[in-house]
């Protein structure tokens, strides 16, 4: 899975718009599709596109409230598709580009958020990992044999055996069900081998779990 252009540090934008989703996770070189109806998301979408195409994807700590609280580090993505459709709707694809930890929020005009972002921790997430040997595939495919089971969820083994490591930890993290905290917690790792030791921690505790969940998408 190849990535959107990748800039320096230095050409990324200080403001970024935010998008907080629960349960929406986007990591480096992820694609993540989404359904825009609101009208404060369509006109972010709007403005993104005129400016930079980037927009922050954020967690919020709680999603009841009107205006919640925001997890302090998110991901920015690049808008790399788009098409309108015949109700107003936007159905479009943010390319995942670098994490970013949120140093303030600021108080604007626009119906949606933003924020000033600081990427440099995350510098190494413009650079795809090389470590492959971090991902421990026969422990991983024993227990994700197990957890899409019980879920009913059809699965590509081949395409799954042949997904490079970062492919691999990458999509599994933003496609599995996980709560928002585990979510959260995947996108913080600190490294690709973090990140798969804990998914792969994850998914051996859902597996053991009991009881079955009709129906389910089809991982490829």
């Amino acid at each position: 899975m190849s990535g959107p252009r990748a800039p320096s540090i230095a050409g990324l934008p200080p403001v970024i718009p935010v998008f907080p989703l629960a349960g929406a996770l986007l990591l480096p070189r992820g694609r993540l599709p989404l359904n825009i109806f609101e009208p404060r998301y369509l006109a972010m979408i709007d403005d993104a596109m005129r400016t930079h195409r980037l927009i922050g994807m954020v967690q919020p700590v709680n999603s009841d409230q009107k205006h919640p609280p925001l997890y302090p580090i998110g991901c920015a993505g690049r808008l790399t598709s788009w098409n309108e459709t015949g109700d107003g709707r936007l159905m479009i694809t943010l390319t995942g580009l670098i994490r970013f930890r949120i140093d303030a929020e600021l108080k604007t005009t626009t119906p949606y958020r933003q924020i000033e972002a600081s990427f440099e921790p995350f510098s190494a997430d413009l650079q795809e990992s090389s470590d492959e040997d971090c991902v421990d595939r026969k422990r991983l495919g024993t227990s994700l044999k197990s957890y899409l089971k019980l879920r009913n969820i059809e699965a590509d083994w081949s395409s799954i055996e042949r997904a490079p490591g970062e492919v691999l930890i990458n999509s599994l993290a933003m496609i599995c069900p996980f709560d928002v905290a585990e979510k959260q917690a995947l996108l913080e790792a600190s490294c690709l081998a973090d990140r798969a030791q804990l998914l792969t921690a994850l998914i051996e505790m859902a597996a053991a779990g009991s009881g079955n969940v009709e129906g389910g998408p089809t991982l490829q």
